[in-house]
């Protein structure tokens, strides 16, 4: 794991490095630091989040070369809708701007555009071209992108929930069918594996309310490196941090 007062040594490109066949099949990140990468430079928060898109393309190329099946994204939070107006609407017109920009990109690199959090909150341009991508690439069998939009860890478990509470009272399922694993198609992430890696760059060391339920066996890696400066090495380094881990899941090793 990186030394966060350090700056990360850079890891070799060559991915024959990393164990092909140990590839995490579902990668969370936490995109963090595009404020603070603005701030060092003197530049406009805004202009953050715009150099955070270009990471954004280069991490998605990475995780498609590698055979990543889920990357899931933490976009924007239910909790951002506290930040100033002004950078919210920045966002969100970078988010149709992005999907407009490299939907066709997308889709001829076999990426599938997902969403997931509860986007009934977003402008109608946001929605509907999240509704475009979606539906243009849901045929493609890349890496899946799930955006994280006006998503938050609890709301979605207390969606849930509510969910299956209004099945058993219809008498869809009943109380002794609920188990853990059940519980998960009341979940965003429905039909997809719990992240087995959760990357936060910018040196913050939290979830932040990101993937609470799915993350309860992820293995965690944090960088001081901010989003916008974060490299494909960088996210060679954190897999192969991830393959050297022995994950045991509350038992023992085995002799």
């Amino acid at each position: 794991m990186f030394n966060f007062f350090k700056k990360p040594k850079p890891i070799h490109k060559d991915s024959s490095a990393l164990d092909m066949d140990r590839i995490p099949k579902h990668i969370g990140i936490i995109m963090d630091g595009n404020g603070r990468w603005a701030k060092g430079r003197n530049l406009p928060r805004t202009m953050g989040h715009k150099a955070g898109v270009e990471t954004i393309r280069k991490i998605l190329k990475e995780c498609n070369r590698l055979g990543v099946r889920y990357l899931t994204l933490y976009a924007f939070s239910t909790e951002n809708w506290k930040r100033p107006k002004d950078e919210v609407s920045a966002l969100m017109t970078l988010l149709v701007e992005y999907l407009k920009n490299e939907l066709k990109e997308l889709h001829e690199n076999n990426v599938v555009v997902n969403y997931v959090g509860n986007i009934a909150r977003l402008p109608e341009a946001a929605q509907r071209a999240l509704s475009d991508a979606k539906e243009m690439t849901k045929d493609n069998t890349g890496v899946q992108m799930n955006l994280a939009l006006n998503y938050g860890g609890r709301e979605e478990i207390v969606r849930g929930v509510r969910d299956i509470a209004e099945a058993v009272h219809s008498g869809a399922i009943k109380v002794e069918d609920i188990t853990e694993e059940s519980f998960k198609d009341y979940l965003y992430t429905k039909g997809q594996p719990d992240p087995e890696l959760i990357i936060r760059p910018s040196g913050e060391l939290r979830l932040s309310n990101f993937l609470l339920y799915q993350s309860a066996y992820s293995e965690l890696w944090f960088s001081s490196i901010n989003w916008p400066d974060f490299s494909e090495d960088h996210l060679r380094g954190a897999i192969a941090d991830y393959q050297k881990r022995d994950r045991r899941f509350g038992g023992v090793k085995s002799e």
